[in-house]
């Protein structure tokens, strides 16, 4: 298997790309290709004592994407970034998966560009996974579709339902829509239509639909996926973001106040390093864009070389898991006809 890796995308590019896709090679023993200016790459390799690692193959790009690109012009523009570069390995089958830190809009871009959505699919959709009450919910979509229709909401149910159950070993993933409350009649005509095709889908067994979820409840385990348009997702990730960030700058103010605060900390600083390790984003890698022919994955823009290696791991787990053919042979149930 080859995996392909985008060497100059990302914050801390091209140090923690380079370093987390040789050290992935390192630990999974699959190949990784990456992409990105030979001299720089093999520069970085060198100063971290991996050279010699095996399965690791330089594959030249002279230019890269910068954050503040165009997403829906940069890889026309741009032909020999990295990014595009590693998109048309990808659609030549040179690779199997794709990993980057880079712009995530014109990640979108590329993926559906070169790697095609599955036939059925009409959008594809990005869906990370978050801590919660009882383990990870999975929030689908986070912020590639603004607008949605009832059928994407629908399909994004089954993408991220079928993703928990196959890389996450989620059992029968419970599926709730993010709603401004729990009751049937809740929500704008976009939710209530979404709410129907859902309880419909359930109804018949294909999913395992809870019912609305409003947004306090997903970080308390309500479901194990949460559905919702991209712009909602998206605010729905940022607050808790940002509210877990709030809560340790205040648990560490009140822990730092006086003498006694700091040895009731030694105290319990076992369990403080156990929460911020709830949070910690790196184990998990980054986020799926789902419904995508081939799978890509989208790694934090500040990942380190740790988050990248752990990305790379989820793409090998994506390409094993046969969940690409499962969407396919499940796509009659995520379609709604005229």
């Amino acid at each position: 298997m080859r995996i392909i890796v985008d060497a100059m995308g990302g914050d801390n590019a091209p140090e923690s790309a380079v370093w987390g896709g040789a050290l992935a090679a390192k630990e999974y023993g699959e190949e990784v290709l990456l992409v990105g200016k030979p001299e720089v790459v093999a520069n970085v390799l060198k100063e971290k004592g991996l050279s010699d690692v095996k399965g690791i193959t330089i594959m030249p790009a002279n230019d890269l994407v910068d954050m503040h690109d165009d997403p829906a012009t940069v890889l026309r523009r741009k032909p020999d970034s990295s990014m595009a570069v590693a998109f048309k390995l990808l659609k030549a089958g040179e690779g199997d998966a794709l990993v980057s830190a880079g712009n995530t809009g014109a990640l979108l871009t590329g993926a559906t560009l070169y790697g095609g959505r599955i036939k059925g699919i009409r959008r594809g959709a990005l869906a990370p996974v978050m801590p919660c009450a009882n383990g990870q919910v999975m929030l689908c979509d986070a912020g590639a579709n603004t607008e949605c229709t009832a059928e994407m909401l629908l399909q994004f149910a089954f993408l991220a339902s079928l993703y928990a159950e196959k890389i996450n070993g989620v059992v029968k993933p419970r599926v709730g829509l993010v709603n401004n409350g729990t009751e049937d009649t809740k929500g704008d005509p976009l939710r209530k239509e979404a709410y129907a095709l859902l309880k419909k889908a359930g109804d018949e067994g294909r999913l395992n639909f809870v019912g609305n979820v409003e947004g306090s409840m997903v970080p308390l385990g309500a479901c194990d996926v949460a559905v919702c348009d991209g712009f909602t997702g998206n605010v729905q990730l940022k607050t808790i973001e940002g509210v877990a960030k709030f809560m340790s700058k205040e648990i560490k103010g009140v822990f730092m106040a006086s003498v006694g605060t700091k040895l009731g900390y030694l105290l319990c600083k076992k369990g403080m390093d156990d929460f911020r390790e709830v949070f910690n984003q790196d184990k998990i890698g980054g986020a799926p864009f789902l419904g995508i022919a081939k799978p890509v994955i989208k790694a934090h823009g500040s990942s380190n070389e740790i988050a990248v290696m752990n990305a790379v791991r989820q793409a090998i787990a994506y390409t094993k898991s046969g969940m690409i053919d499962a969407v396919k042979e499940n796509i009659q149930y995520m379609t709604v006809s005229e």
